[in-house]
């Protein structure tokens, strides 16, 4: 089979010919479809603080059909289309009694496999699509859970007044849950106006962009500061611009993994009783939940897609995306 292996030291990414796996025992083998590219993907391979690692498999965001069972798997069957939870978990520690696979302290392998055309997996981590679902819809069911995480610990109110800072796909999908978890006014922020029609299409109401005037121009289109601050884009800076927007006694969720130092003035959120809080991951149940309900919100999360390519092209294309470039989420098709 084909899959893309990262070399490591900021080495370009390879396409190699790697022997077909077989499942073990209590695993499935999985023809995979597509794969979504996720910014995490470019992060860690820039041979970085945070970084792969030499001769490793990757890609996270990915679905596609069961070819092969294990033994003892009795829960799925071979033409079973699926999606994965590529974090593999040991059930046993502190970080799984969260119920976050990401947070295991003694993982026991991984399931991030994405960008290969077979993928060997734990059955555990398989959710099976339903009939209404696409591969492609299974494909962005990952970052969906990412950003449902976020939103849920949020614990957006009712009428709550919404702030998302960023425009890539976890704040795209943070305005797509926090719009159905009941959202009041809800106002998107980003650089640039580049993805203001999809950001109003995910759910807000508003689209501002950063500038002098921008916590006045927030605060006229919520009426008011926001409750809610969703920051989700994980660059030095967002993290205190979020503390700058939120109200007295609004919340900050960070869901932008920055792998940098980002310099808050503790003061100024001690002032307004700021809570801010750090999230990362997700749990099975919200892949069971976006797999039973993605079909029926009030837009199509596939909107996001901007371009397919072949898995040959991904090193080509995580270079183009590395620099300026009018994608925002693209998908890599193995079949």
């Amino acid at each position: 089979m084909k899959a893309a292996i990262y070399p490591g030291r900021g080495e370009p990414v390879v396409i190699e010919n790697l022997a077909d796996p077989a499942p073990a025992a209590g695993e499935v083998l999985i023809k995979v479809s597509r794969c979504g590219i996720c910014g995490t993907d470019l992060s860690m391979t820039k041979g970085g603080m945070w970084d792969f690692g030499a001769g490793v498999q990757f890609g996270h965001e990915y679905a596609g059909e069961i070819v092969a069972l294990g033994a003892g798997v009795s829960s799925l069957a071979i033409g079973d289309r699926i999606a994965v939870l590529p974090s593999v978990a040991c059930g046993q520690c502190p970080g799984c009694a969260h119920q976050n696979n990401v947070l295991c302290q003694s993982a026991p392998g991984s399931a991030m496999h994405g960008f290969a055309e077979l993928a060997r997996v734990p059955a555990q981590v398989a959710t099976k699509l339903p009939s209404v679902l696409s591969l492609a819809d299974g494909a962005l069911i990952e970052p969906l859970a990412i950003s449902l995480y976020g939103v849920k610990h949020a614990r957006i109110q009712p009428g709550d007044r919404v702030l998302v800072l960023g425009g890539g796909t976890v704040a795209l999908y943070a305005m797509y849950w926090a719009r159905r978890l009941g959202a009041g006014k809800m106002v998107a922020m980003s650089r640039s106006d580049r993805r203001k029609d999809l950001s109003l299409q995910m759910g807000a109401d508003r689209f501002v962009a950063y500038g002098d005037n921008e916590i006045g121009e927030v605060m006229e289109a919520l009426g008011g500061p926001p409750d809610v601050v969703l920051e989700c884009v994980g660059a030095e800076g967002m993290l205190n611009k979020a503390v700058m927007h939120a109200g007295p006694f609004g919340k900050v969720v960070s869901l932008g993994f920055c792998t940098a130092p980002d310099p808050v003035i503790p003061a100024l959120a001690s002032y307004k009783c700021v809570n801010v809080q750090f999230l990362v991951g997700y749990s099975m149940k919200e892949f069971l939940y976006i797999a039973d309900q993605m079909d029926k919100g009030h837009t199509d999360p596939k909107a996001i897609i901007t371009n397919t390519v072949p898995l040959d092209a991904l090193p080509d294309t995580m270079a183009m995306l590395r620099g300026p470039n009018d994608e925002t989420k693209v998908h890599v098709i193995m079949a």
